[in-house]
């Protein structure tokens, strides 16, 4: 069980509270440590009701989840808890329109995105329509030609092959002008996104599902762009089954999730409700998917056979099949999603991971040219950086590699010519999209979340938008907001972290956005044999009251040298598997000398 917190000041204070003696070192960044306060009489309910630990029920405390019936729905996520797809606005006219085009054997179109939530919803769409019999065109812009969202020229093109349909996934939610294009070319066009809707409203289209549409009942607003695809074909799959359009068994969507997880993992939405079922289900499918694109995925990313985690699709699938997208065209990686031929999937496989090694070349060259120009900004609240020398399908991933080292939010921008296409990516106090609005009218467009987005402007409006953006933020956050923040879920004893307690807390993963994976506080411990391993990593043991952990801290190799007693480390317990042996570890994320 958590130990209760030192003598002192309250649990509200203490959450506001940034103890002091903080062991600093060049490039380590001292970050503001916020304990969550327990509650010890809603402890005691969730552990008789859910027969778990009383520090797990905090977790799920911590997490919002503070009575028995929703905190046994997390952590024991049921597929048959989907809402209802047809609660979606616009979500029978979707259906009714699809269901006459297959029906009638119209041409259908699949519009995407070159990310990976757009291709894996692409991917989706198309096999599925391929499961029924329905051989449907798909389009996946170019990044660098074509640019991001719907394209005139581009459904000119899907009409002349003789698309009478047209289903957007992962984008469209912006493009008026060309869903005006696409009534013109006699084209029904279907959007499906989840990206906000801008303050006109949605564009004039047959109907455009987004659960973030004001008028919208769906109850789950946090959808990934493959989310949305997956319910349309929930209802779609309804809809044809109604019509008894199925002469043989009809398709399993549930052997679908594999690229659905991917998908929702890739795009950093929120990992609870509906996206939380599908990342739970999904990575078993991925597991044991059949797909010869995913299984030569797999194996060129390095994962053995067994179960995959959520931070296996994060660090190692997704890359490759976003760095198609990002260096040449994401059409390779969509052949390679939905390819039947195991050595076609291995080839292209084998493709994109050398374009994901191409990518983190040229990704390491722009962010130390990054990091050397961001020290203009010492004094802002914010970064804008642009060259001329930059890729633009890499410069995203620099930007968040920035907001890391500076926690700042950071707008990189890649000049061609006249043009500057650029990716933006804030901090949790910071509204990214809001930051662009705010500037808007030195914008061509624009469009994305709170967290990130993506822009294009006139070079020549560099300068002014650098200057107006700066003004915003400097103007919105304070020094605080620009302060690295981790949340302690509990303070323990480290005798109290057990094999029984990393089996619950594994039970709460899939971890990523709006579902952490919790961090613990171990005070007054005694580190032991302590060096230095790998490129960057510091190992060592922590002791305390007779209690031995072995921990490992990544990237914090510049703490050495280390030792003694006295500290306080936030850490998050898991298991290591080592040639079939597993050991009880901690993953330090950060730690403190006694307070002076």
């Amino acid at each position: 069980t958590p130990a209760r917190p030192p003598a002192g000041p309250s649990g509200e204070a203490r959450a506001r509270e940034t103890p002091a003696g903080h062991v600093t070192r060049e490039g380590w960044m001292k970050k503001r440590w916020k304990i969550i306060p327990e509650d010890k009489d809603l402890q005691a309910v969730l552990e008789r009701e859910l027969d778990v630990l009383p520090l797990t029920a905090q977790l799920l405390i911590n997490r919002g989840l503070r009575s028995p019936g929703p905190a046994l729905s997390f952590f024991r996520p049921d597929i048959a808890e989907l809402h209802d797809p047809f609660l979606m606005a616009d979500m029978d006219r979707a259906v009714e329109r699809i269901a006459r085009a297959v029906r009638d054997h119209e041409g259908i179109a699949i519009y995407g995105d070159y990310d990976v939530d757009g291709t894996t919803a692409t991917a989706l769409l198309s096999l599925f329509f391929r499961e029924i019999g329905v051989d449907a065109l798909c389009h996946i812009p170019d990044r660098k030609t074509e640019g991001y969202g719907l394209n005139t020229e581009a459904l000119g093109g899907l009409a002349a092959q003789g698309a009478k349909v047209a289903i957007t996934v992962d984008c469209g939610i912006s493009n008026h002008e060309e869903a005006l294009a696409a009534s013109s070319l006699g084209i029904d066009l279907i959007i499906t996104d989840h990206h906000e809707v801008p303050p006109e409203g949605p564009p004039p289209a047959c109907a455009v599902l987004n659960p973030k549409r004001e008028d919208c009942a769906f109850p789950f607003k946090g959808l990934a762009g493959v989310g949305v695809a997956f319910n349309l074909l929930m209802a779609l799959r309804a809809a044809l089954r109604s019509e008894t359009w199925y002469t043989g068994p009809e398709p399993n969507l549930k052997r679908y999730l594999d690229l659905v997880s991917i998908g929702t993992v890739a795009d950093v939405v929120p990992l609870v409700d509906e996206n939380r079922v599908f990342v739970r289900y999904g990575l078993k499918e991925l597991e044991r998917t059949a797909r010869p694109g995913l299984q030569a995925l797999k194996e060129v990313s390095g994962i053995e056979p067994g179960p995959v985690g959520a931070g296996q699709v994060a660090f190692r699938i997704a890359p490759r099949i976003n760095a198609a997208g990002r260096l040449s065209r994401a059409a390779s990686a969509l052949k390679l999603l939905t390819s039947d031929s195991p050595s076609e999937a291995r080839a292209l496989a084998c493709v994109l991971d050398a374009e994901n090694r191409s990518r983190q070349k040229i990704e390491e060259k722009i962010l130390t040219e990054a990091v050397a120009m961001a020290g203009e900004f010492e004094n802002n609240r914010g970064i804008v950086l642009s060259s001329g020398n930059w890729h633009p399908g890499v410069i995203g991933i620099v930007a968040s590699r920035l907001v890391d080292r500076f926690c700042k939010p950071t707008v990189m921008l890649a000049v061609d010519g006249d043009v500057a296409k650029g990716s933006a990516r804030g901090v949790k106090a910071f509204d990214m999209l809001g930051g662009l609005r705010a500037c808007s009218g030195l914008l061509d467009r624009f469009g994305g979340h709170r967290a990130a987005a993506g822009l294009t402007l006139s070079s020549a409006r560099l300068r002014a938008f650098r200057e107006e953006f700066l003004r915003h933020v400097d103007a919105t956050l304070t020094d605080d907001d620009l302060t690295p923040e981790i949340e302690l879920d509990a303070v323990v004893t480290l005798d109290a972290v057990t094999g029984r307690l990393v089996s619950e807390i594994e039970a709460l993963a899939p971890f990523g956005c709006a579902n952490r994976e919790p961090v613990l506080c171990v005070e007054d411990a005694h580190i032991t044999d302590a060096r230095v391993v790998g490129s960057n990593h510091l190992k060592f043991n922590v002791n305390q009251n007779g209690a031995t952990r072995g921990g490992i801290a990544f990237g914090l190799a510049g703490l050495h040298p280390i030792g003694g007693g006295g500290y306080a480390l936030a850490f998050s317990p898991y298991m290591d598997e080592w040639r079939g042996t597993r050991s009880l570890r901690l993953r330090v994320r950060d730690v403190r000398s006694r307070p002076s």
